[in-house]
C-alpha cells in the first residue's frame, strides 16, 4: 500500500459560546491507497473528506487531537501529524505525496508565469522533469507556460495544478475536488489525466462531489463514502455506485438529476 489510514479519529479544538469544544472531523476512519488505483472519496461538503487529504500531507490544524495510525510510503507518520515542519514531512510532501489543489488558479502566484513557477517547484523539489515535460504530462499546451494564472481557463488551470503536483514525481496524488466548477467535458479530461497517472503506477485519492462523472467515465477503481466524519460504505466502484448498500449512498445517487424521475415514481 502506498498509504494507509487505520482507525483514524480527529478532534479539532474550537470555541462555542465562550466554551471549549471540539469538531469531530473524522471518527474511526480506515482507508488504503494502492499503486495503480484511483480511490474516490465522496460525500457532502463538511463530511470530513478534505481532512483526510490534510492528514496525508501533515497539514492538520494546530491542536488537533489524533487517534489511530497513518502510514505513508511505508512510514508510520502518526507521531508527526501535528508537526507540519517535521523532517518526515519535508521528505514526503511534494516528493512522495503530490497535491492537486481545488482552486488551481489561485494556488499559483499571480505575478509570475505558470512556466516559471513550475520550474521553481522543480528546483525546490529536486525533480527530474522540466516545465515542458510537466506540461506534456498534464496535457497543458506549451503556450500556457508563458501565461499568467488569471489568463487560464478553468480546465487549463486544473491541468497546470496537476503539472505542479507532478513536479516531484510523487507516487501518491491527492486531488481535492479537481473538477469543481468545470463542465462535464472538461471534468472528463481532468479525470482522464488522473486515471492515466494511476495506470502508470501512481496511487490516486480523488476527493469529489462528481458522482455523475464517476458513473459515466468509470474513472475510479474503489469508492469510499463519507458522512459526518465516518466512512459509511466502501468497496469496488462498480459495487458501490451501482448496487449501494448504505441508505446515505443511495440518497447521494438519488440526488443526481438523471435519477429524479425514478425517485419520483
Amino acid at each position: 500500500m502506498r498509504a494507509r489510514v487505520a482507525g483514524l479519529s480527529l478532534r479539532i479544538p474550537t470555541t462555542v459560546a465562550g466554551r471549549r469544544a471540539f469538531v469531530h472531523a473524522a471518527t474511526d476512519v480506515s482507508l488504503s491507497l494502492a499503486a495503480g488505483r484511483v480511490h474516490a472519496l465522496v460525500g457532502e461538503s463538511g463530511s470530513g473528506k478534505s481532512m483526510l487529504a490534510s492528514t496525508l500531507t501533515g497539514l492538520l490544524p494546530a491542536g488537533t487531537s489524533v487517534r489511530g495510525t497513518v502510514e505513508v510510503d511505508g512510514r508510520d507518520v502518526t507521531a508527526s501529524l501535528t508537526r507540519p515542519r517535521d523532517r518526515v514531512w519535508t521528505e514526503l510532501r511534494g516528493h512522495v505525496v503530490g497535491v492537486v489543489p481545488q482552486s488551481a488558479a489561485t494556488s499559483f502566484t499571480p505575478t509570475r508565469t505558470i512556466g516559471r513557477q513550475l520550474e521553481e517547484t522543480v528546483i525546490a523539489l529536486g525533480g527530474a522533469l522540466d516545465a515542458e515535460r510537466l506540461a506534456s504530462a498534464a496535457h497543458l499546451p506549451s503556450w500556457a507556460l508563458e501565461a499568467y494564472p488569471h489568463e487560464l481557463s478553468g480546465g487549463l488551470a486544473a491541468r497546470a495544478g496537476l503539472a505542479g503536483a507532478l513536479a516531484g514525481q510523487p507516487s501518491i496524488l491527492l486531488a481535492d475536488e479537481p473538477t469543481a466548477s468545470l463542465d462535464p467535458a472538461l471534468s472528463a479530461q481532468v479525470l482522464g489525466l488522473l486515471r492515466a497517472q494511476a495506470d502508470g503506477g501512481v496511487a490516486v485519492l480523488l476527493i469529489t462531489h462528481d458522482l455523475a462523472g464517476l458513473l459515466d467515465g468509470g474513472w475510479a477503481d474503489d469508492v469510499s463514502v463519507m458522512h459526518d466524519g465516518r466512512l459509511v460504505e466502501q468497496g469496488v466502484a462498480g459495487q458501490v455506485l451501482e448496487r449501494p448498500e448504505h441508505p446515505y449512498t443511495r440518497t447521494l445517487l438519488d440526488a443526481l438529476p438523471r435519477n429524479w424521475a425514478a425517485v419520483a415514481r
